[in-house]
C-alpha cells in the first residue's frame, strides 16, 4: 500500500467513525491488533479515544461475544460502542504492557472467575469466532463429543481443504479424534471459556488486568483454556499457583490431557498460519501417540 492510498484509507475511516459516533474524529494511529483485521486508536476533538477494528470478518460476532462477557461475567472487557459491516468501535483501554507476577496472578484470578460461570451443556447460544474462522457451538451433553465433532474434526477438514494439512496428517488427526475418549475426561460441569487467552490478548496496567480482548468463547472444559495460557513462555508458576487458590486442577491434566489439548492448539495454528507450522502439529501428535 502506498502512502497516498494509506492516507485515503485513514481519511475514510475517520469519516466513518465520525458519522457512527456523531463526533469529530481527528486522527487514527494503527496498533498491533494481532492476526485478524487492522486496529486503530482513533482520537477526537471532544471525547475520549476509541479502538476501531476494520476487517471483512463478521465483526458483529466479536461485538456479541464482548457484550455477552460484559453482561454475564466479571471479566473486564472493552465496551462496544458501534458495529457495522467491516467496522467495530470499542472503548480504548490503555495499559503499560508489563506482565509481571502481580499481573500474572490477577490474570489467573480473572480466568478462574470466568470458569466459574457455567451452563447446562457444552456449546454456546450462538456460533462464535476463533480468529477469522467461525466455530460451531450446538448445545451438546458430552464435552468430548463436542470437542471432537465441533472443534478437532471440522478444523482438520478445513485446514486440509485449504491445502495446509496433508492427507497423511489428516489421517493422524482423525485417529487422534477417535481416541479422545481415552485421552480426555468429562468435567464436573461446563465452564465458560475465553478460548484464546494469553498475555498478548490482555491489557495490563500496574500489575492488574484492565481488559481482556479477542474472545473465542464457548462452554467447555476449563482445561482447554488452561492448556492454552500455559503454552505462553511469558506465563510462569505464579499463574497456576494463583488459579489453584480458586479452582482445582486435576494432576492428571499434566500427564496426558495437556498434550491432547496442545495438539488441538497446534492444529488451530496450522489452520491460521498454514503448513509452515505443520511440524509443531506433527510433534504434538507424536506426543499423544498417534
Amino acid at each position: 500500500m502506498n502512502a497516498r492510498t494509506e492516507d485515503s484509507d485513514r481519511s475514510s475511516l475517520l469519516d466513518r467513525v465520525s458519522t457512527a459516533l456523531d463526533a469529530d474524529a481527528t486522527d487514527a494511529t494503527e496498533l498491533d491488533g494481532g492476526n485478524v483485521g487492522t486496529v486503530y486508536r482513533v482520537a477526537f476533538a471532544d471525547r475520549a479515544p476509541v479502538a476501531a477494528k476494520v476487517d471483512d470478518a463478521p465483526l458483529g460476532v466479536e461485538a456479541a461475544m464482548l457484550q455477552y462477557l460484559a453482561r454475564e461475567t466479571p471479566l473486564p472487557v472493552p465496551d462496544v460502542y458501534h458495529v457495522e459491516q467491516g467496522l467495530l468501535l470499542l472503548e480504548f483501554v490503555a495499559g503499560d504492557g508489563r506482565f509481571d507476577e502481580r499481573a500474572e496472578r490477577d490474570l489467573a484470578r480473572r480466568v478462574a472467575a470466568l470458569h466459574d460461570v457455567s451452563a447446562g451443556a457444552y456449546g454456546f447460544p450462538f456460533d462464535t469466532l476463533s480468529g477469522p474462522f467461525s466455530q460451531s457451538n450446538p448445545w451438546t451433553d458430552s464435552w468430548i463429543g463436542f470437542f471432537r465433532d465441533q472443534r478437532v474434526v471440522p478444523f482438520a477438514e478445513a485446514a486440509h481443504a485449504d491445502g495446509a494439512l496433508p492427507d497423511a496428517t489428516l489421517d493422524r488427526v482423525r485417529e487422534f479424534a477417535d481416541r479422545l475418549d481415552e485421552l480426555l475426561v468429562e468435567p464436573d460441569a461446563p465452564a465458560l471459556l475465553h478460548g484464546d487467552v494469553h498475555p498478548g490478548n490482555v491489557v495490563f496496567e500496574e500489575g492488574a488486568v484492565r481488559a481482556v480482548l479477542d474472545p473465542a468463547i464457548f462452554y467447555g472444559h476449563d482445561e482447554f483454556d488452561l492448556s492454552y495460557v500455559l503454552r505462553s513462555d511469558a506465563v510462569g508458576d505464579a499463574f497456576l499457583d494463583e488459579y489453584r487458590r480458586h479452582r482445582d486442577v486435576d494432576p492428571a491434566f499434566f500427564e496426558t490431557r495437556r498434550d491432547a489439548y496442545d495438539a488441538f492448539h497446534a492444529l488451530e495454528n496450522v489452520r491460521f498460519f498454514g503448513d509452515r507450522v505443520l511440524d509443531r502439529l506433527e510433534r504434538a501428535l507424536d506426543g499423544v501417540g498417534v
